[in-house]
């Protein structure tokens, strides 16, 4: 999960230390040191400071893999100046145990030396306090308006809270006499607005925060005053517009700008003209919609930029030509959909960039190589992470079904693949091979059978081809993962799956077909004879090649059809696909394998309704419910297969076509295990259960194993029937003798 650290949440919460002296800020702004870069392979990172080169998927595997452990050091994201300020924004005045210093204060509150904490005690206005405080808190009360001159008297003031109240209105002349305050909270109020001036005596402000207030609009004149003001955070208010003078021209040195969740609709040329000493930058959450190509010119110092959550759809090509020194980039959840091939040029110092929540339809390894010290990165998807290899660290770091390490990620999914390979190939050339030496008294559905056995080998071949590469790039995959997707390798493998899918749903269609017209037409003469039945079959291997083809033939129509993921299987649509490939991706699976799926399954049912009806007009009703129990199962068991396979592929089709995100482990397991499953199972349904297969076996079997024992019995017969017949002579003979003596 992606780290985000942020200041303005601190800051809301009135962290009461000093914050680091403008000073010290600017030195470490202007001081910035970039990481020395070894020279790796792309796929490998350097161990600190060393010569050591390590793959990329041992980066914060919790191993110290490098001898010095670089390898697991800085594995959170904390690029930029907001966790420079963190450190220094902890309470303070409940470490203090001094004596109250204060002569005047009330009872209910806390004093420590001159510190004076009151929160929480039902006030309704300022307090009567000692001219010497330093620390002021009137947090969570019910003050609703501070008149004027409310802290004259408090020159000494340096640190101020008045955060969670129910303030509407604030006094001109209110802060007046506060020439020492340095942070002043008047955050989580009802402010609408704030009058000119307002600021004017607080010249050593360092820290202002307006958050979650109901200001629409601020006038450069609000901030007349604030020479030394480096932190303003104006988060979660209504702001539509910035003003047209810049706010930098009031206050120069302003080195922080939050204004997070407001509603600013566009950022033009003078928005943030003078802020050359700006170094941290959120504007995050707003409506941006527009922004101009020198928005940030002036911005020489700026380290840390946040531009999510707008309306932005495209980014000028040189909007980032001047900040040279930024380290923190997130233009994240935006709806960009092109990215200018330079966009990222200038950016050679960046350690980190957001970029989630976009689809890049034209991304390229060009875009990100020039970051040459950028270390993490964060994609909409993981296949992304293929053309940043040299980065760091890439979230997300897997989809489901590949990881930086490995072609498929889980070790389930490995067993997985070889298993099915193996049932798929095997199961099928054992049908090829027994339905070639046993007879069949239609040879024409034999001949269909065997090929349909051949179309579902090739799924097997598919999925031996997957693990094969999931094993050659084990380790390392990343390194190899845009070439692997863009290879004629990939290509390949994925254009048998295709023509393997296509292929099997024809034939089973066609297969469907003719049990179709046997059983609940049994005297009709349309059965095909042999020159039909191969043409027929011939067509549907043709239709299924040009099906896989036609993808290959054109690339800028289609793009890389086969690579849209690691498996090199075109399952579901995204954002970035060719329009072209998308229509033909729906005409095949949600057009043409549906109607095949809704055929077959019309035609067992029509079969299974005309064996059960022929079956109760016959009288041997016992026979018949017998024999129409097992066609049932079988029949069941036939359909339940495919709507098993193909249900899942029709609805993943469907929700990428409404853009409804799939995670990656929903695609791998109906890649891997699912879609094949026609392919395992289609020889065991088809020719294993049947009745005629197994008699058949039971005879080929018997043939050999009995032929012994018949001969054997066959001369004991020949034996037993010529005694018979010599007895029976015998008999024959002495019977006549004796008739003849007594004739005599």
């Amino acid at each position: 999960m992606r780290i985000q650290r942020s200041l303005p949440p601190l800051l809301a919460h009135g962290r009461t230390a000093m914050i680091l002296p403008y000073l010290l800020v600017l030195g470490v702004m202007t001081t910035i040191t970039i990481p020395q870069n070894h020279h790796c392979p792309v796929g490998f990172f350097p161990c600190g400071n060393t010569s050591s080169c390590l793959p990329q998927s041992l980066h914060c595997n919790k191993i110290e893999d490098c001898e010095n452990g670089a390898d697991e050091k800085d594995c959170d994201d904390n690029t930029g100046l907001a966790i420079t300020f963190e450190n220094y924004f902890r309470p303070t005045y409940n470490e203090l145990s001094d004596d109250c210093l204060l002569q005047h204060f009330p009872q209910k509150c806390d004093c420590k030396a001159t510190q004076l904490v009151c929160e929480n005690r039902n006030l309704h206005n300022v307090p009567q306090v000692s001219e010497n405080v330093t620390l002021l808190s009137l947090k969570s009360n019910k003050i609703k308006s501070l008149p004027d001159d409310a802290f004259l008297m408090f020159s000494d003031l340096k640190e101020l809270y008045l955060q969670h109240n129910q303030m509407q209105s604030i006094s001109k002349t209110a802060f007046c006499g506060l020439y020492n305050l340095k942070r002043l909270y008047i955050n989580h109020n009802h402010i609408t607005s704030l009058k000119p001036r307002l600021f004017q005596d607080l010249h050593n402000l360092e820290v202002l925060i307006l958050d979650d207030n109901l200001i629409s609009k601020i006038s450069p004149r609000i901030f007349i005053g604030l020479k030394s003001l480096c932190i303003l955070s104006m988060v979660n208010n209504l702001l539509e517009n910035l003003p047209k003078r810049t706010i930098c021209a009031e206050v120069p040195k302003l080195c922080l700008m939050d204004l997070d969740r407001n509603r600013i609709k566009s950022l033009d040329d003078s928005t943030f003209l003078k802020c050359d000493k700006l170094a941290v930058l959120y504007i995050q959450r707003n409506e941006i919609a527009t922004i101009s190509e020198k928005t940030f010119a002036t911005l020489h110092s700026l380290i840390d930029l946040e531009l999510s959550s707008n309306k932005i759809q495209e980014l000028p090509k040189h909007l980032f030509k001047n900040t040279k020194l930024l380290k923190k980039l997130n233009i994240s959840d935006n709806p960009i959909n092109f990215v200018h091939l330079e966009q990222f040029d200038n950016l050679k110092h960046l350690q980190s960039l957001g970029i989630e929540g976009i689809e890049i339809t034209n991304i390229e390894s060009r875009m990100f190589k020039p970051m040459t010290n950028l270390e993490h990165i964060y994609f909409q998807k993981f296949q992304y992470c293929a053309y940043s290899p040299h980065v760091r660290s890439c979230k997300p770091n897997t989809d489901g079904i590949s990881s930086f390490e490995d072609l498929l990620a889980s070790i389930i999914l490995r067993v997985f693949v070889w298993i099915i390979a193996c049932l798929t190939c095997f199961g099928n050339l054992l049908v090829i091979f027994m339905r070639s030496f046993i007879r069949a008294e239609n040879k024409l559905h034999t001949m269909s059978i065997k090929i349909l056995c051949c179309a579902d080998c090739l799924m097997g071949v598919y999925l031996f081809f997957v693990g094969i590469f999931d094993v050659n790039y084990r380790g390392e995959y990343n390194k190899h993962a845009h070439r692997w997707m863009e290879s004629v390798q990939c290509r390949m493998i994925g254009f048998l799956a295709m023509l393997s899918t296509e292929v099997s749903v024809l034939l089973l269609t066609y297969l469907s077909l003719e049990k179709y017209v046997v059983i609940v037409f049994p005297f009709s003469n349309i059965k095909p004879g042999k020159q039909q039945t191969l043409i027929i079959l011939i067509s549907i291997w043709l239709i299924g090649f040009i099906i896989a083809t036609i993808p290959l033939w054109n690339e800028d129509t289609f793009g890389n059809y086969y690579g849209r993921n690691r498996v090199c299987f075109p399952l579901y649509a995204d954002q970035i696909e060719k329009d072209a490939a998308k229509g033909y991706s729906i005409g095949i699976f949600l057009g043409l394998n549906l109607i095949a799926f809704i055929i077959i399954v019309f035609s067992y049912f029509s079969m299974f309704y005309s064996i059960h009806k022929t079956g109760i007009q016959t009288p041997e009703m016992k026979r018949h419910i017998r024999s129409e129990v097992a066609v049932a199962y079988r029949f069941f068991f036939i359909v339940l297969s495919n709507a098993f396979c193909w249900i899942p592929i029709f609805l993943l089709k469907v929700l990428s076509l409404i853009q409804v995100e799939i995670p990656g482990a929903i695609t791998s397991w109906v890649v891997i295990l699912i879609l094949p499953i026609n392919s395992a199972l289609n020889p065991i349904l088809h020719t294993l259960t049947t009745t005629f297969f197994r008699e058949k076996m039971k005879q080929f079997l018997c043939k050999h194993s009995c032929k012994g024992k018949d001969s054997w019995t066959e001369n004991s017969s020949k034996q037993s029937t010529s005694s018979v017949k010599f007895r029976f002579l015998r008999r024959i003979s002495a019977l006549e003798n004796i008739l003849t003596s007594r004739h005599h």
